[in-house]
């Protein structure tokens, strides 16, 4: 087993667990690990296709009704960022994607960290869920982020908690299936990638249960924080390794 394989099994594993815990996240965990040594294009199939197998797990272990008023623009919005993700992603340099990906991590996640203290966003309406929604698509096409912006956006929205994970579990499905059959139709997902999708599977699945199973017993605030800290701390680790390099 190569070096490249365990570090991918290994990233899969873990990213599995807190997609468990949180009902998201994984491409975000998974690229902490991955873009260390797995080449960003395939890191990127690998996320999607991950993200995508738990959210089936998680959408058969914990089923959530949904309102498609609410949902609608996300979806909308989703349909037109996933095909320009899809389309940026041949030509990602490997330090830049760190940087973009470092700087999500970084600025995204201790602001979801501090949430409970911002003011509710009330105006923009369904255009604004759209453009959250097209946000998402975009991250989606780039590497299977689709549920940071969205979820995001729902939370400062100070939507109620089971509406907010009906909203972001229902897009996610839906972005990360139409991302999947983009790359297989546009041939991003080349001959070498398929014999690893086995491999993602597999080590995510047992991960995704546990992590739901725990989840119920165990306080979603206390493992939100704890995610949120380790992947800020991801992010300022990825900047450190791509910005001197970018620079020089």
């Amino acid at each position: 087993m190569t070096p490249e394989l365990v570090l991918l099994i290994g990233g899969a594993a873990v990213a599995g667990f807190v997609q468990g815990l949180s009902g998201f996240a994984f491409g975000l965990v998974a690229m902490s690990f991955w873009v260390w040594g797995i080449d960003p294009r395939v890191a990127a199939v690998m996320a999607v296709f991950g993200a995508l197998a738990g959210q089936i797990v998680a959408v058969i272990s914990s089923r959530r009704a949904f309102r498609l008023q609410a949902l609608a623009p996300f979806l909308v919005g989703g349909a037109v960022g996933i095909p320009l993700g899809i389309a940026v992603l041949p030509h990602l340099n490997a330090d830049l994607f760190k940087l973009v990906l470092g700087s999500v991590l970084v600025l995204w996640c201790p602001l979801m960290l501090f949430s409970s203290h911002l003011p509710k966003v009330t105006s923009g309406g369904r255009l604004a869920d759209g453009v959250a929604g097209a946000a998402g698509g975009f991250m989606g096409g780039i590497g299977g982020f689709t549920g940071v912006v969205p979820t995001l956006w729902c939370t400062l929205r100070g939507l109620a908690k089971d509406e907010q994970r009906a909203i972001i579990q229902n897009f996610n499905l839906a972005a990360l299936s139409c991302t999947m059959l983009g790359y297989v139709l546009t041939g991003t997902i080349t001959r070498d990638m398929w014999p690893l999708l086995p491999w993602v599977a597999a080590a995510l699945l047992i991960p995704v249960l546990l992590g739901s199973r725990l989840y119920v017993g165990l306080s979603e605030a206390a493992f939100r924080k704890l995610v949120l800290s380790l992947l800020s701390l991801s992010g300022v680790a990825m900047l450190v390794s791509a910005v001197p390099r970018l620079l020089s």
